[in-house]
């Protein structure tokens, strides 16, 4: 495989090395400002490391290894994938507020659907605009009670089971992919959130697929990128982290250590997207699009410490254990 890179190659390993070094100032600088590029200040990006955006942590942390919750395989693959379909904390919250700690043994599918019901009359959101959701197609005229229906059809199905029994990352994606609603991308997604739990643990370099992002984030990288097979370039881009960030004098330790992982490198094809509409708005990629949808805006609180999956064995600063079910390991900031 021939690589020509064009200037947004450069860019890629620049802005890998400036939102990572955001997201670590901004643990231990409640105020900020936490960079100087002013493209940074002014937009939206995920990190570089998706274990470490918001949404992740919650899942990580509150869905998948709250101290309370089981670690049975059914109960796990059961709020994963409950909390994923929508993809937004408030609607988790909404329903435990509600109807009482999620679990698969107690779920009643009838409450969940008539509670969701109720907020979209009220005018909220339960989606996150994170990713396309399709509806399935299992005769229900709720787009949330189709997808209620699919989650009970996998369970029903045995899928959890099928998933711990999985010899690979890539028959974990095969096997979600064979559900209606569930495209290429979507099933990667699943996978890799499946894969932080205790549910199956295995190496994110090992499978990848691309989204929509960044294919248009590889074709913007390289010279005739839209022909390149995008699964070569990003295990291309993981295999060669090291001597880019080292050759452009970029500090880059990864996350406490870790490097970038397929699904991070792939992560990053699609924020150096969005990056270059403004960096190099020259360069038209393959899906036309010239602005940036999402600008930053506070927060309003500090960040929650990070929680990582304890088989990562990452080694964190200035560490304390946190709460979590007897016989789970795992570390968070102070």
């Amino acid at each position: 495989m021939k690589l020509n890179p064009t200037v947004v190659y450069d860019t890629y390993w620049h802005f890998a090395a400036k939102r990572q070094a955001l997201y670590e100032r901004r643990l231990i600088d409640l105020e900020g400002p936490w960079t100087d590029d002013q493209i940074l200040q002014r937009y939206r990006f995920t990190n570089v490391f998706r274990a470490a955006d918001r949404v992740s942590q919650y899942l990580i942390r509150e869905v998948q290894y709250r101290e309370d919750r089981s670690q049975a395989p059914d109960e796990l693959f059961f709020r994963t994938l409950l909390f994923k379909i929508f993809n937004k904390i408030e609607t988790w919250e909404a329903i435990e507020d509600r109807l009482g700690r999620i679990s698969w043994q107690s779920f009643d599918v009838d409450a969940v659907d008539a509670l969701l019901d109720a907020a979209m009359a009220s005018g909220t959101k339960i989606y996150s605009a994170a990713y396309i959701m399709p509806a399935p197609r299992l005769g229900r005229v709720r787009k949330h009670s189709n997808h209620l229906a699919l989650l009970l059809r996998m369970m029903c199905d045995g899928l959890p089971g099928c998933i711990t029994g999985a010899g690979s990352l890539e028959a974990v994606y095969r096997a979600l992919l064979a559900y209606d609603g569930l495209g290429p991308f979507l099933a990667y997604q699943y996978a890799i959130d499946l894969n932080y739990s205790q549910m199956i643990d295995f190496d994110e370099n090992d499978f990848v697929v691309a989204g929509p992002g960044a294919l248009d984030g590889i074709a913007k990288c390289f010279e005739d990128g839209a022909k390149l097979p995008a699964r070569e370039v990003i295990e291309h881009m993981v295999a060669v982290q090291k001597a880019e960030f080292s050759d452009r004098d970029l500090p880059f330790d990864g996350l406490f250590g870790r490097s970038m992982t397929l699904i991070d490198a792939q992560n990053v094809f699609c924020e150096i997207s969005k990056y270059a509409r403004v960096a190099h708005p020259e360069i038209v990629g393959a899906n036309n699009r010239t602005r940036i949808k999402q600008s930053y805006r506070p927060a309003g609180k500090s960040p929650e410490p990070p929680f990582f999956p304890p088989s990562w064995g990452l080694s964190v600063p200035a560490m304390q254990r946190p709460r979590l079910r007897s016989g789970v390991q795992g570390w968070l900031f102070q």
